[in-house]
């Protein structure tokens, strides 16, 4: 009789909403154990008896075979002196304290679901709402932990017994999927065109299609909100949808069905094509084909198209049918939160949408889509949302205290932090709305809820102006306050270095409140989180109409040349007057603005109807030129290094050298700065790495063409890559700054 033995393993890691526990339960049956499986908020706890040789390959499977979308971690094996019945069982799900929980995102469409889907003799063909443990919604649906049906906003749908039996049985890979559903028990469409609702789900279906042949617009209900459908090849439709929005410019993501109808829009590299396949399933910034159908509107004198493939059954279908490419833009008002309620749908975007696609499965918390941009050969985002966030990273050291770090005033995020954990939330967008504001608020609440934590102390932007910040000086708890470019430099530092050395960190962007009360976004800082000290900036100049800056670029252009003795002129007279007055014209030294400003003095931009219009348009007319504007650099009373952009605002204004030129030599000269700040500052400072953070550095010529010139000197560049380096950052870094401050790392 061989010995046998008792071990008990607890599981932590990204083991919910995956399939792990009936994967358990086969991986013991293979190897002939008794015992159990159970789930406890956030872990699972597996209690196996049986020869110590088994147990040993049972144990390795736990990782090695685990569900793709799986991410186990073996946190403890002890031997037990149990000795469980016979067979082996998965219990009831059991809460913990403290919880260990790791919130699934949204997964796409697996492929045996999409396999069932086309098959006629499935019960399950053509149902928008087809899953298993290997794909559907998770986080936009879940209420609580822990992860039960009863807990999600399938609960009103009540199973079947097809679909019990499926649920109930440990060898289907159905087995405790808890969106399950098929067309006799779940969630069915509804398509409302004219107060006329058509509530079979397959005649909505070709309801929807019809429309969208007709150049109608359609908003489409799906995982994370609403989306704006219309055909991406009919010029007509595309210019109607961004009259009724109004989005005059913005570009638009087109969405397709398989990645080789994609490649007929736009050239793929080998990083884009394995993202846009990923199961994040994220929208990717992408070359335009010289010769494609898809119509120049989706985005108007850029390079660059944002495309994605169907992630949901629903948007397979409607794909597959349509047969053709279909612009897929968030349903929300500018700068909100994605949309989510049938009602507030048909409410607020009547004036947009000829028709709706609804179905009847809540959306418990909205989600946009993720963006990601390749620069330097690696996929990095520009936005968090479905299939990515909540976004779980790692401190440094441990926090003595839970906290909450409420992000920036725009493209915000929060971040939620205790011991050496930090969950980054979704993007919410710009904090200028009711609707805006209610999300934040909602999201703060869905942390503390789903992860079971309650802050002590929350910190925030240093600009008292800020709704994120405003929201912290209301909310009872203590509010410790971080300078915006210290953050940024504080979450690239503990995301991509996180060694004892300091960095010397560039954070560009357009605004951010700076120690010396300055608007500041062309700083270069040397140390590390917590002691940050300013060795670099601009020649500070002043913006006339304050925030008005953002959406008006020639207010940029005009600051400069007038400081510079140029003449400018502007389309109000007042402006001049104010800005020699020092009336409303806050001092900056953003680079950002310095971007905004060239693509108005070269006729690209002078009014944006979306933020960083200006230098998107800029970065795309761009040609190849190689020549450099030398900017003078000198040091302040402060010791600080400042580069004066004078020169380049003369060259700028040259009537003999072409727009195409002038924004190469732009990108040239500002790429050439960074090596010559970096250069000075090496003289003084000691440093192995710069760092290159802030909204600036989306601008992927910019980075490209400064990366070489740092490596050339030997210098290591690092860059975010799991979070944005725009201010979807700031919650992160404002965490990792606080943890520094207080003596945490």
């Amino acid at each position: 009789m061989p010995e046998m033995e008792t071990r008990l393993w607890q599981i932590n890691g990204h083991i919910q909403g995956v399939g792990y526990r009936p994967f358990v339960y086969r991986m013991a049956n293979r190897y002939q154990l008794s015992g159990w499986v159970r789930n406890k908020t956030g872990t699972v706890n597996i209690l196996a008896r049986g020869e110590p040789e088994m147990l040993d390959s049972f144990s390795g499977t736990l990782v090695n075979e685990a569900p793709a979308i799986a991410r186990p971690v073996i946190a403890d094996i002890e031997k037990s002196a149990e000795i469980p019945k016979s067979g082996f069982a998965i219990l009831s799900s059991q809460e913990s304290h403290p919880a260990r929980i790791h919130i699934p995102p949204d997964y796409f469409m697996c492929s045996d679901c999409q396999q069932e889907l086309m098959q006629p003799d499935n019960r399950r063909y053509r149902y928008p709402f087809i899953n298993c443990t290997q794909c559907g919604p998770r986080y936009t649906l879940i209420k609580r932990l822990p992860y039960d049906r009863l807990n999600t906003t399938m609960q009103p749908f009540r199973l079947c017994k097809a679909c019990r039996k499926e649920y109930q049985n440990p060898l289907d890979r159905r087995f405790h999927a808890e969106p399950i559903a098929c067309p006799e028990c779940g969630p069915r469409l509804v398509f409302l065109q004219n107060n006329v609702a058509i509530k079979d789900t397959e005649q909505a279906l070709q309801a929807t299609i019809a429309a969208l042949r007709n150049g109608l617009c359609v908003a489409v209900k799906g995982i994370g909100g609403y989306h704006l459908f219309v055909d991406a090849e009919n010029d007509a439709a595309i210019e109607a949808l961004r009259k009724r929005k109004p989005r005059p410019h913005k570009p638009l993501a087109v969405m397709f069905s398989d990645i080789e109808n994609l490649r007929r829009t736009v050239k793929l590299s080998e990083a884009e094509a394995a993202l846009l396949c990923s199961p994040a399933r994220p929208i990717v910034l992408s070359q335009k084909q010289a010769d494609t159908n898809v119509s120049k509107y989706v985005a108007l004198g850029l390079s660059e198209v944002g495309v994605m493939l169907a992630y949901s059954p629903l948007h397979f279908l409607l794909l597959q049918d349509f047969a053709g490419p279909l612009v897929a833009t968030s349903a929300n008002i500018s700068g909100e939160p994605v949309l989510t309620e049938n009602h507030d749908v048909e409410n607020r975007l009547a004036h947009v949408a000829d028709a709706f696609l609804h179905h009847n499965r809540s959306i418990e918390r909205p989600a946009d889509d993720s963006v990601f941009r390749t620069i330097r050969g690696i996929a990095r985002p520009l936005r968090l949302g479905r299939g990515l966030a909540p976004l779980e990273l790692k401190l440094p050291a441990k926090l003595a205290q839970p906290v909450l770090a409420v992000g920036g005033h725009m493209k915000n995020t929060v971040a939620l932090a205790w011991g050496e954990r930090v969950v980054v939330s979704t993007h919410i967008g710009d904090l200028d709305s009711p609707r805006s504001l209610q999300v934040f608020n909602e999201t703060i609440h869905t942390l503390k809820d789903l992860y079971k934590v309650q802050p002590v102390q929350v910190i925030s932007d240093a600009h008292p102006c800020y709704g994120s910040t405003r929201w912290a000086m209301n909310c009872g708890l203590p509010v410790a306050s971080v300078f915006h470019h210290h953050a940024h430099a504080s979450a690239l530092y503990a995301e991509r270095f996180s060694g004892e050395d300091e960095l010397l960190v560039f954070t560009w962007d357009g605004t951010g409140l700076g120690d010396d009360g300055t608007i500041q976004g062309g700083e270069t800082f040397y140390g590390k989180p917590g002691c940050w000290g300013r060795v670099g900036s601009f020649r500070p100049f002043f913006l006339p109409g304050g925030d008005k800056v953002g959406r008006e670029p020639w207010r940029s252009a005009a600051a400069l040349c007038w400081e510079a003795g140029l003449d400018f002129k502007t389309p109000d007279a007042i402006v001049r007057q104010a800005w020699e007055r020092k009336i409303n014209t806050p001092e900056s030294s953003a680079v950002g603005r310095l971007f905004d400003a060239a693509a108005a003095l070269i006729g690209l931009c002078t009014e944006a109807s979306f933020e960083g219009q200006g230098p998107m348009l800029l970065e795309a007319h761009a040609d190849q030129a190689n020549d450099t504007i030398e900017l003078p650099v000198f040091k302040d009373k402060q010791g600080i290094l400042r580069s004066d952009w004078e020169p380049l605002v003369q060259y700028l204004l040259n009537s003999d050298v072409s727009s195409q030129t002038k924004a190469a030599v732009f990108h040239n000269s500002l790429a050439r700065n960074i090596l010559f700040q970096t250069l000075r500052c090496r003289e003084e400072k000691t440093f192995d790495a710069v760092g290159l953070c802030g909204g600036v550095f989306q601008n992927r010529r910019l980075v490209e063409t400064v990366v070489p010139l740092l490596e050339q000197e030997g210098i290591k560049v690092v860059l975010n890559q799991q979070l944005p380096t725009n201010d979807g950052a700031l919650s992160y870094g404002q965490v990792v700054e606080f943890a520094f401050r207080s003596g945490a790392a």
